[in-house]
């Protein structure tokens, strides 16, 4: 048995977050270097009362391991809610550790109404594409086109 706990992420925990936000967006993980305002926009929507984005804080026995972001949308493709995962971070000495197999068991139980879990990935990230693939992930073939509405 593991020390693992998996809890809504709440305002005190902005300080934590935001160091690890911005290591994830440093990181080859991600395309995009968000900015420092991004993220502590993404933060307060998340722990606020923005309907769209929340937030999971994962933790090994009383330390902060990592952190989780999911917003909602609608797919008429599929006819219901869609969860995107937006940011999944685990500190380098927390990975490989079943954290992502818990937090996908834990978003499917709290979401039964979605009938659609997407996530983007970096193309060099194998990784964590196996560890997703296990999780009953597959690679679509949409490709996804942006148009950015703000400069920062």
């Amino acid at each position: 048995m593991n020390d693992h706990l998996i809890r809504p992420m709440i305002s005190s925990d902005r300080e934590q977050v935001l160091a690890m936000m911005r290591d994830f967006f440093d990181s080859p993980a991600v395309l995009h270097n968000s900015s420092n305002a991004a993220l502590e926009r993404a933060f307060d929507d998340c722990t606020g009362s923005c309907p769209y984005i929340c937030g999971y804080i994962l933790e090994n026995s009383g330390q902060t391991a990592g952190y989780a972001m999911i917003s909602f949308s609608y797919t008429t493709e599929y006819g219901g809610i869609c969860i995107w995962l937006e940011d999944l971070y685990l500190k380098p000495q927390f990975r490989r550790q079943g954290f992502a197999v818990e937090l996908f068991r834990r978003i499917e139980a709290d979401h039964p109404e979605a009938v659609r879990f997407k996530l983007e990935i970096e193309e060099d990230n194998a990784g964590a594409a196996e560890c997703y693939r296990r999780n009953g992930y597959a690679l679509s073939e949409y490709r996804i086109m942006t148009k950015e509405m703000i400069d920062d």
